[in-house]
C-alpha cells in the first residue's frame, strides 16, 4: 500500500530567531559528544522523530523540525538537549531560508553530514473527486517544501560533504488507484532523486532515496481519518460512482499500514542507509516494499494492474 504518513507539513511561524532557540542550537553543535550534524524535517512526531532520536544516540548533533511549541519540548527533554526543533512550515519558502540559514551559519566550515528530508502528507481520493487545491497542497509540501529544505542546505552540503536522504515511497515506482496525489508526489521524487544525485556527484554530496513501504508510525490512524473525511465528503452522484471501490481500498490501506513495519524499526532502517558506504541510489525499506519493487521490473503494465486490483480487494467488486 502506501507509507504510515505522519510527515505533515509544519504550521506556523518559524522561531528560529528566538534567544532560546539559537542558545540550544550552539549548545548542540559543541556538546563534546557531538560528532556529526544532521538535518531533518518532520522531526515532531513518527517517523522522523524516532530518525532524530535514533541518530542523538550515535553522537549527532540534531536540527530539525515540529509543527507545535510542544513537541518542540517533548524532544528537547527526551535528547536531554541533543535535538533541537525549530517550529517551520516547510511550504513556507522565507521561512525555510532562514532557519537553513541560521543552522548553517551555525554549522560553519564544517558544514552539515546528513538532511533527512521527510515531511509529507497524504490526500487520498479518486482523482475525478479530489479538488485541485488538495493536490497542489500535496505537490506543495511533497515535493516543493522538500525542495526548498534540500536546497537551503546545500550550501552546508558541500562543505561537510554530506548525504541527502529523501524518503520517498514504493508508490513512486508502483501507483495506486484513490492515491493519486501520494503516488505523483513520489514519483516526482523519483525523477528529482535522479538529478540531484548526478547535479551533486561532483561536490562530494550523496544523495539516497528511500522507497518506503507500510510503516507504523503514528501515521495509520490520520491515514483513517483522511480516508473516513473523503469517503464523507462525497455527494450521492460520487458515492454511486466510487463508493465500494474506495471503501474496497480504505479498508485494504488501513490493514497494510497496520501491519507495516515499525516506527523504531523503519528509523533503524533509515539511519543504516545514511551511513551506508558507499550510498545506494535508492534502496526500499521494508520487506512489502522489496517485494512490490521486484515485481515493479519483472511484470508488464497487465500484469500489475491485476496485482493492484486483487491486493485492493476492487477485483472482488
Amino acid at each position: 500500500m502506501v507509507p504510515g504518513r505522519d510527515r505533515e507539513a509544519h504550521a506556523g511561524a518559524v522561531t528560529f530567531d528566538s534567544y532560546r532557540t539559537i542558545t540550544e542550537l550552539s549548545m548542540s553543535l559543541n556538546d563534546k559528544h557531538a560528532s556529526r550534524s544532521a538535518v531533518i524535517s518532520g522531526a515532531g512526531s513518527g517517523l522522523g522523530r524516532d530518525i532524530a532520536l535514533g541518530l542523538a544516540a550515535r553522537s549527532y548533533a540534531v536540527f530539525g523540525t515540529a509543527i507545535t511549541p510542544a513537541e518542540v519540548d517533548a524532544l528537547h527533554e527526551e535528547s536531554k538537549g541533543r535535538v533541537v526543533l525549530t517550529v517551520c512550515d516547510i511550504t513556507n519558502e522565507a521561512g525555510v531560508k532562514a532557519w537553513a540559514g541560521g543552522v548553517t551559519d551555525l554549522l560553519g566550515d564544517n558544514g552539515l553530514n546528513l538532511l533527512v528530508s521527510n515531511a509529507g502528507i497524504l490526500t487520498p481520493g479518486p482523482l475525478e473527486v479530489l479538488p485541485l487545491a488538495a493536490v497542489r497542497r500535496e505537490f506543495e509540501v511533497n515535493v516543493f517544501g522538500g525542495l526548498s529544505v534540500i536546497n537551503g542546505f546545500l550550501p552546508a552540503l558541500r562543505k561537510g560533504r554530506g548525504r541527502v536522504v529523501q524518503i520517498g515511497a514504493m508508490t513512486g515506482r508502483f501507483p495506486l488507484p484513490f492515491n493519486g496525489p501520494s503516488s505523483a508526489s513520489k514519483a516526482a521524487l523519483e525523477a528529482i532523486a535522479d538529478v540531484y544525485r548526478l547535479e551533486l556527484k561532483p561536490f562530494g554530496v550523496d544523495f539516497v532515496l528511500v522507497q518506503a513501504g507500510n510503516m507504523r508510525t503514528g501515521g495509520p490512524a490520520k491515514t483513517a481519518a483522511a480516508l473516513k473525511r473523503t469517503a464523507d465528503g462525497f455527494t450521492e452522484d460520487q458515492r454511486r460512482l466510487y463508493g465500494k471501490a474506495f471503501e474496497a481500498f480504505s479498508a485494504a490501506l488501513n490493514r497494510g499500514q497496520a501491519a507495516g513495519l515499525d516506527s523504531a524499526s523503519s528509523a533503524k532502517g533509515v539511519i543504516e542507509l545514511a551511513e551506508e558506504v558507499p550510498a545506494r541510489a535508492r534502496a526500499p525499506l521494508g520487506v512489502d516494499a522489496e517485494e512490490i519493487l521486484r515485481e515493479v521490473h519483472e511484470k508488464s503494465d497487465a500484469e500489475l494492474d491485476a496485482m493492484r486490483m486483487q491486493m485492493l480487494g476492487l477485483d472482488r467488486l
